[in-house]
């Protein structure tokens, strides 16, 4: 059984319905500078308990848990964004 993670989420003001998720609060010194200008001044949202069979309403936790493992964030990206909006977006998560 996976270890639960705390992480914080983060709305984009920019990008509607954009968020990243952070294992430390307030910490994007491990998300990248060009993600950064793009998703704009993060704005916090609120923290839960993540494990990887805990259900999310728009993303695959067990994707969410690696990230977060793996590069200390994840880019949930809005559901309207063009295709090629959202491939140049996850090229950066």
């Amino acid at each position: 059984m996976s270890k639960p993670l705390t992480c914080f989420i983060y709305r984009s003001e920019r990008k509607a319905d954009t968020y990243l998720y952070l294992i430390e609060k307030d910490d994007f010194s491990l998300v990248p500078e060009n993600l950064m200008s793009v998703f704009g001044e993060p704005e916090f949202s609120f923290e839960f308990e993540l494990t990887p069979s805990r259900s999310l309403a728009k993303e695959d936790p067990a994707l969410v848990y690696q990230n977060l493992k793996k590069q200390g964030f994840h880019l949930q990206l809005a559901d309207d964004l063009l295709i090629e909006q959202r491939l140049a977006l996850k090229g950066l998560n």
